[in-house]
């Protein structure tokens, strides 16, 4: 009886010291039990009314909410490591915001930054989460966080800690399907040359109007590729789907509404369809921005530009994709356990200076009166106050994080620039898994990236301030992903548990 008695305490006290070991991560453990669990959460950061919504030369004030505005996060472990995305609704964030968030995680979860991958949907209808007017273009790193960034980085960190006390046994799949019809390259080579903002003529013009007689051909490809991660629990039940696709934005938000615009709504409508609804914990539905700084929502080359209600276009492409995102899912082989490997690392990337015939030309454009006829554009103006912050108040050098992600056979790229579709496309040709896809505006954001080639046609993306950074950053960007991809490629297809 007490020998009894004795290996049922021993029993007990030997699985409390395995659970405990679990919890702290024992590799060896971990390697024989094959853990694997997921959580999700969905934290509000609407702003308050009365701000200005940036994404557009204006900036309207915001005077209505017509859809919530959140910040979405996912944690994956598998035991022995963690991954965590965090997908905020907001045009662009700037580092200093994410860093700030990223040391409140890994001070309170002990989740190491480089395992946080956190990026801006993109959305034109919110404020900004940096400084209001001209200034939020200025160089604020090492600045303290204003008001709002302060929300949106505590919220980031409030919604990362539900995640995890949301973890439970899952299992994880991934797709992807092509839906051509909703992107459409906005840059277009032009027969005459335009003249920029700056004083100089382009080859490329951005959005040149449907039916223009002038185009030539699209300056760049697309990517129609939607990429997708399911999330379920071990039972079945949708616990989250987090989709990418390389498209800008929709638009067709009145003006001073508040909107996640398309991607809020994807969400939604794949909640709808896995019949994931009053779900506890809820279920959350994502859609992160792909490599879409040079691509949008509108067909350029057709006859008759569109002609939709406010929010009907969102709906009907986020709808769209999310039926199309089904057809796949239906199909997927859901894994019980995957490797997760982070690889991350800071670059330095020169910062584009004007060249003195672009000081003369900005020069001139601030003697004109405002009143007077524009000499170069109707943006010149703009541009030219651009142009001094610039040059006045961003360094030389800035440096950047680049992140990669590999889940079993999937990679994921971070790059916190609008990218475009062409740089999107050659990670994917070269990168060593099997289904690759990037999330832009991560880990910070510093305008528009394209190719050497891109910017030999000029348009803009290019300009100088739109643009920020050296002529070659891209190649750099792509030659350092590769690396990092290859870090985090250390497993095989037998390492995936069905």
């Amino acid at each position: 009886m007490k020998s009894d008695k004795y290996q049922f305490i021993v029993f007990w006290i030997t699985a409390l010291i395995s659970g405990l070991l679990s919890l702290c991560g024992s590799t060896a453990l971990n390697a024989q039990e094959k853990i694997f669990q997921a959580g999700a959460s969905i934290s509000n950061i609407t702003p308050s009314l009365g701000l200005e919504i940036v994404g557009g030369y204006n900036a309207p004030i915001a005077d209505y909410v017509h859809d919530q505005i959140n910040v979405k996060s996912i944690v994956l472990w598998n035991g022995d490591e963690t991954l965590v995305f965090v997908i905020v609704d907001n045009v662009a964030v700037k580092r200093e915001v994410y860093d700030a968030a990223k040391s409140m995680i890994q001070n309170n979860l002990k989740i190491p930054a480089a395992n946080v991958l956190i990026a801006a949907t993109h959305t034109h209808s919110s404020v900004s989460a940096g400084k209001q007017g001209i200034e939020r273009r200025s160089w604020q790193y090492g600045e303290p966080l204003d008001e709002y960034q302060l929300f949106v980085a505590k919220r980031i960190a409030d919604g990362v800690q539900t995640a995890v006390g949301n973890l439970e046994p899952a299992k994880i799949a991934w797709g992807r399907i092509d839906v051509p019809e909703h992107v459409f390259n906005r840059r277009w080579i032009m027969k005459e040359p335009v003249m920029s903002p700056l004083g100089f003529w382009d080859k490329a013009k951005m959005n040149p109007g449907v039916g223009n007689s002038d185009l030539v051909e699209p300056a760049g490809p697309i990517d129609p590729e939607v990429s997708f991660i399911a999330l379920e629990s071990s039972e079945g039940k949708p616990i989250a789907v987090m989709g990418n696709y390389s498209l800008h934005y929709v638009g067709g938000v009145p003006r001073g509404h508040l909107s996640a615009d398309y991607f809020a709504i994807f969400g939604d409508r794949m909640q709808e369809l896995l019949e994931a609804d009053r779900q506890q914990p809820p279920f959350v539905g994502i859609m992160t921005n792909g490599t879409s700084g040079d691509i949008n929502n509108i067909n350029w080359s057709g006859t008759e530009r569109e002609q939709n209600a406010p929010y009907e276009k969102m709906r009907y492409v986020a709808n769209d994709v999310a039926e199309k995102v089904i057809s796949v899912y239906k199909g997927l082989e859901f894994h019980e356990w995957v490797p997760l490997r982070s690889a991350q690392s800071e670059i330095t990337l020169q910062v584009r200076r004007a060249s003195p015939e672009l000081l003369e030309n900005m020069e001139k454009v601030r003697e004109r009166p405002h009143d007077d006829k524009p000499l170069f554009h109707p943006l010149e103006k703009i541009y030219a106050e651009r142009v001094r912050i610039q040059e006045d108040d961003w360094p030389d050098q800035i440096k950047i994080i680049l992140q990669t992600f590999g889940i079993g056979t999937l990679g994921i790229a971070a790059i916190p620039f609008e990218t475009f579709a062409e740089t999107g496309l050659e990670l994917k040709q070269r990168s060593p898994f099997e289904n690759t896809f990037t999330i832009e505006l991560a880990n910070g954001a510093y305008g528009y990236l394209p190719t050497p080639e891109q910017h030999e046609v000029g348009g803009y993306e290019t300009w100088l301030t739109t643009n920020k950074v050296e002529v070659n950053a891209s190649r750099k960007i792509v030659l350092e992903l590769m690396n990092l991809f290859n870090q985090v490629n250390t497993v095989t297809k037998s390492n995936t548990t069905k």
